[in-house]
């Protein structure tokens, strides 16, 4: 387990200082989706050496929560532009629906939101902007239900996803089976009872891809969700699947993402600088 200290993250917001002079770019698109038949708005955060410079540029994709919709984490935490310029890359942040999970729900076709983020929106990315187009320069986390689309479409596109991550995720389905709109994207549990086991990354995880990622967890010691994390965590140590592990003080709000989201992108910054260096 590993506990972050204060001075790490005020060491980073002195370099962000520093970089006052830049103004790294949000753009906002539309992705239609094949699997969907329909487009979702989508926002793209460019750091300011985007426009002069000729080379690719990694990606993280920064899924939002239950209640959150494409441009939630821009509005919330407009630092992000800072931290584009700063780690020099781009942030995606697609749209996951209120209640998807990002999972293509076994009972409800209209919502096939594991194809949708995990694979039409990075093709359409790649298509549309200068990239590294292959997992190395990918990785993929969020917040809540985002948490639990980062790591589960991490796991099961890491032919895509190189590394992958999550915030005060919801990463135990079950534990939550009666809220959240969980149940509507997976059936019940006694009729449906493989689906809350096939869909949920708290299972998923079981299986580790054949392609090794780089994996980072977050959550707050008085987060409702903390003790499935601390479980996940668990989980991967039994199973000798390396990953960080981060336990601050906080709970589920905007103020612990606002400073979580810091350490998670400098994590997928060193991952890439290794894996293209």
């Amino acid at each position: 387990m590993r506990f972050v200290k204060n001075w790490l993250f005020g060491f980073l917001l002195i370099l962000i200082a520093d970089n006052k002079g830049q103004a790294a770019r949000v753009d906002t698109v539309s992705v239609f989706s094949n699997a969907m038949h329909r487009e979702y708005k989508c926002v793209v955060i460019k750091p300011e050496t985007y426009k002069k410079s000729k080379e690719a540029f990694p990606v993280v994709y920064l899924l939002h929560g239950y209640d959150g919709w494409y441009s939630n984490w821009i509005i919330r935490v407009p630092e992000l532009k800072k931290w584009a310029d700063l780690f020099n890359l781009i942030i995606v942040c697609p749209e996951g629906h209120k209640s998807s999970w990002y999972f293509d729900s076994p009972v409800d076709s209209t919502m096939r939101f594991e194809t949708y983020v995990g694979t039409e929106v990075p093709a359409w990315i790649d298509a549309h902007y200068k990239t590294i187009k292959n997992r190395k320069g990918r990785a993929i986390t969020g917040l809540s239900m985002g948490g639990h689309g980062g790591l589960f479409i991490g796991f099961r596109h890491a032919d895509i996803f190189g590394a992958c991550g999550s915030m005060s995720g919801g990463v135990d389905l079950y534990s939550s089976r009666n809220k959240y709109d969980i149940i509507k994207r997976l059936g019940d549990t006694l009729t449906h009872r493989d689906n809350w086991v096939n869909y949920s990354v708290f299972h998923v995880v079981e299986t580790p891809p054949t392609d090794t990622l780089k994996i980072i967890i977050d959550c707050g010691i008085k987060d409702f969700f903390f003790p499935a994390n601390q479980q996940i965590h668990e989980k991967l140590l039994n199973l000798k699947i390396q990953h960080d592990f981060i336990v601050r003080p906080g709970q589920h709000d905007w103020a612990y993402w606002r400073n979580a989201v810091g350490y998670q992108l400098l994590f997928f910054k060193n991952y890439f600088d290794q894996g293209n260096s």
